[in-house]
C-alpha cells in the first residue's frame, strides 16, 4: 500500500493535466452513493463521508472534518483523508492527503466550469477568500485562460496579501483589491471560496457577462451571493442532487419561490461531455456555477495520483 503526502498529491496533480482527467473521467460510470454527515461535538464541527467507485476495478471513500473553530486557534478549518481499494480483490491500494486532494480538484472543477461558461474574452479574474482554496483557485484558473489581470479580495488584508506574495513566488502576478462592490465592478470572472454563512454578493455589483463560481457553500444555510440573483443568471452545478439539496444559494432561492429546480440548465458531466457547446446565451449573460462537491471528482484525482507512481494501472 503506498502513502502521498501532500507534496506528492500537488506533484501529481497539475491543473491541466488534472483538469483533462475530470473532463473525461466524468463520462465514465462512477456510482456515488449520499455522502454521510455526523456531528460528534453536537455544534458546527461535523465528519462527512464520501465514497464513490469503479464496479470491479476502484473503491475510495473520503472522511473530511469540518471545524470552523479551529479558525481562532490558526488551524485548518478542513481536513481529510482518503483511501483507494482495489475492486479486484479489496486490498488497500492508497492513502492519500485528502486535503491537497480536495483542494485541487475543487479549484480544477470550478476552473473547468469557468474555462466552458465564461466569456472567451474575459480579461479579469476576481477571487474571493483568503483561505485555503485561494491560491489553488488562481492557478487552475490561469491554466485555462490567459488573464490580464487577478483581483484578491478578503476580509482580511494581511492574509489577502500573504496570498498575492505566494502566487509571485510561482509566478503569477496578481492585486489585492480591497473594495467588494469595486472588485467585482471590474470582474469578468469571479470564484468565491469562503465559508460565509450570510450573503456577500449583491446582484448590482455583478456586470453583465459576469461567470460566476460559487464554491464556498457547502450547506443548505450557508450563501455566499444572495438567492435572489438565481433568478438573474444561467444557474450550473457541479452535480444537481448535491446541490438541489445542500447547494445554499440555490436551495434558498427555490425554498423562497425565486427559481424552480428545473432552472440549473446543466451538472458538470453534461458540460464536459460537450464543452465546444455554446452553453451561455449570449455574451450578455450572468452564469452561475454552483458547486457543493461530490465524490466523483476525489475519485478521479485518487486514481491520477495512484497512477502518476510508477505510471501504476488500477486493478
Amino acid at each position: 500500500m503506498d502513502y502521498f503526502d501532500s507534496s506528492a498529491v500537488k506533484n501529481a496533480l497539475p491543473y491541466p493535466q488534472l483538469i483533462d482527467a475530470l473532463t473525461q473521467g466524468l463520462q465514465l460510470p462512477i456510482e456515488v452513493p449520499p455522502r454521510s454527515y455526523f456531528a460528534p461535538n453536537a455544534d458546527a464541527s461535523c465528519v462527512l463521508i464520501m465514497p464513490a467507485w469503479k464496479a470491479q476495478e476502484v473503491f475510495g471513500v473520503k472522511l473530511v472534518s469540518v471545524w470552523p473553530s479551529n479558525k481562532a486557534i490558526g488551524s485548518p478549518t478542513v481536513s481529510a483523508v482518503y483511501v483507494l481499494l482495489s475492486c479486484e480483490n479489496g486490498m488497500p491500494l492508497a492513502v492519500i492527503d485528502g486535503t491537497e486532494l480536495t483542494l485541487r480538484r475543487t479549484a480544477a472543477a470550478a476552473a473547468l466550469a469557468a474555462k466552458i461558461l465564461a466569456r472567451k474574452n474575459s480579461h479579469t479574474l476576481a477571487i474571493l477568500g483568503t483561505g485555503a482554496l485561494c491560491v489553488p483557485m488562481v492557478q487552475a484558473h490561469a491554466s485555462v485562460h490567459p488573464f490580464k489581470s487577478i483581483l484578491i479580495w478578503g476580509r482580511q488584508k494581511t492574509k489577502a496579501l500573504a496570498a498575492v506574495a505566494e502566487l509571485k513566488t510561482l509566478g503569477i502576478e496578481s492585486d489585492y483589491s480591497e473594495d467588494l462592490e469595486e472588485t467585482l465592478n471590474q470582474a469578468d470572472v469571479v470564484a468565491a471560496a469562503t465559508t460565509a454563512t450570510e450573503p456577500f454578493i449583491l446582484s448590482k455589483w455583478l456586470k453583465p457577462g459576469t461567470h460566476l463560481g460559487l464554491i464556498g457553500a457547502f450547506t443548505a444555510q450557508m450563501a455566499e451571493a444572495e438567492p435572489a440573483l438565481m433568478s438573474k443568471v444561467q444557474v450550473f452545478a457541479d452535480n444537481r442532487a448535491a446541490v438541489l439539496e445542500k447547494g445554499g444559494e440555490i436551495y434558498q432561492a427555490i425554498q423562497q419561490g425565486i427559481i424552480l429546480p428545473s432552472s440549473i440548465e446543466g451538472e458538470m458531466a453534461e458540460l464536459a461531455s460537450d464543452p465546444s457547446r455554446s452553453w451561455r446565451k449570449d455574451d450578455q449573460a450572468m452564469t452561475v456555477f454552483k458547486s457543493v462537491g461530490f465524490a466523483s471528482l476525489d475519485l478521479i484525482a485518487a486514481e491520477l495520483v495512484y497512477q502518476a507512481d510508477c505510471h501504476k494501472t488500477v486493478k
